[in-house]
């Protein structure tokens, strides 16, 4: 089947901004998202910034009813049922009506269920004290809490599914959306991610010495990829939604069309060759993206902008040359590069999500934005991508074609290719 599929509504709520406008403007300027945590401090991590949105869960007040609301204690779903509903609305949607939306589905991904929620489970029933739960922890407690608040809400009745697959989890979860669109099993598909980092997911990451560490007291400055300087990445928190469509659904309602997804691959590099359980195998990776490029029926030439993993730890240096054997470009002839985590930290299992969001609105509105805290790119990486490609600054810049990846622990690897939409395509 030759179903195209595009994009018609965003949803973001990210450390550097909260709905489209806010994080528009941050990502065009440069802003970050990263800020000093006093409570990491006092818990004696190593790393204590992050980037976590100004986000409380009386913020739902106009998304959810107020019976919801009051037994909401979930960050994580908080954050995934506003951007999905922003999305939603955006897309020019209303959130009314009775009837189910039987050709709308929903891919919503996480990680886990609240660990807030989980440790109060927990101290209840060792204080033999499980009456007290509560009738409203379970939906929480589940790690498909967040798509069963999603769709409820809504009413989506197609294929509703929580995938989960680290940090390749937001970017999975796109491609499946847009899967489903293309075999012609849905007409239209919320998908996205959410991640809430609290202290105790915060702390396993401590734990491994591989977050930043040196800029406790310069937060903006403690995201680093591509830099000499980088000394590991900082764990960030959000959540970003897309709306799909079937290209002739979209045009039978009038939507308002960002971009096109022309198409997509995931795979596993199998633990082998260089691939583990927290590292990925250059093997996997070249394969994914050329397989991505081959199924988008693109050309390597053809992608002017890569929007990278690019996590601030040493594998960045291997993640250039991944993409520069995948493309077979280098140097004044590779592609554009930028990371979002420079502004916003890693978001875990919202990375993908925030970060493809981010990736067409550069598409909408034709621009580069800037990877913050590359003052200093790392050697190695100049020696395969001219500097000018590594933008400091926003770049005013016509974009058809972006390459977005993100490659997850258990070596999983999910690369898209989101297009400027052609009508006569």
């Amino acid at each position: 089947m030759n179903h195209r599929v595009v994009i018609t509504g965003l949803g973001v709520v990210s450390p550097n901004g909260i709905g489209v406008p806010d994080f528009l403007h941050a990502i065009m300027n440069g802003v970050s998202g990263v800020r000093f945590m006093p409570e990491y401090e006092q818990l004696n991590f190593n790393c204590q910034v992050t980037g976590q949105p100004s986000f409380e869960l009386d913020q739902l007040k106009n998304y959810v009813t107020d019976v919801t609301l009051n037994g909401l204690k979930a960050i994580g779903i908080g954050y995934g049922i506003k951007a999905a509903l922003d999305a939603w609305t955006d897309a020019g949607n209303l959130i009314t009506g009775e009837e189910p939306h039987w050709e709308t589905g929903c891919v919503f991904g996480n990680s886990v269920g609240d660990t807030d929620v989980i440790k109060n489970v927990i101290t209840r029933v060792d204080a033999k004290e499980a009456k007290k739960i509560g009738s409203r922890v379970v939906e929480q407690f589940m790690n498909s809490g967040v798509t069963a608040y999603i769709s409820g809400r809504l009413g989506l009745a197609n294929r509703v599914i929580t995938n989960s697959a680290a940090c390749a989890t937001g970017t999975q979860a796109i491609l499946m959306g847009y899967e489903y669109i293309k075999q012609g099993l849905a007409k239209r598909m919320l998908v996205g991610s959410t991640e809430h980092v609290d202290s105790y997911i915060f702390g396993t990451f401590d734990s491994m010495r591989i977050l930043a560490r040196k800029f406790n007291h310069q937060p903006e400055q403690a995201s680093r990829p591509m830099s000499a300087s980088a000394g590991g990445f900082v764990p960030g928190s959000g959540s970003g939604a897309l709306i799909l469509e079937e290209l002739d659904f979209a045009r039978q309602r009038n939507a308002t069309i960002y971009a096109e997804i022309d198409g997509g691959a995931s795979n596993s590099g199998g633990q082998r060759f260089g691939g583990s359980m927290t590292a990925p195998g250059s093997r996997g990776v070249i394969k994914c993206i050329r397989e991505a490029i081959s199924n988008s029926n693109k050309s390597p030439e053809s992608i002017d902008l890569i929007s990278g993993h690019l996590t601030a730890t040493a594998a960045d240096t291997l993640e250039i040359q991944n993409w520069s054997q995948a493309l077979d470009r280098k140097s004044e002839n590779f592609p554009m590069v930028n990371s979002l985590k420079s502004m916003i930290g890693h978001c875990l299992s919202a990375a993908g999500s925030i970060e493809s969001v981010a990736a067409v609105l550069q598409i909408a509105h034709q621009f580069v934005h800037p990877n913050i805290n590359l003052e200093d790119p790392h050697p190695e990486i100049v020696k395969m991508v001219s500097v000018d490609k590594l933008p400091t600054t926003m770049v005013k810049k016509e974009i058809n074609t972006i390459a977005k990846a993100n490659f997850g622990f258990g070596d999983i690897n999910t690369c898209l290719l989101f297009s400027k939409y052609n009508s006569n395509g």
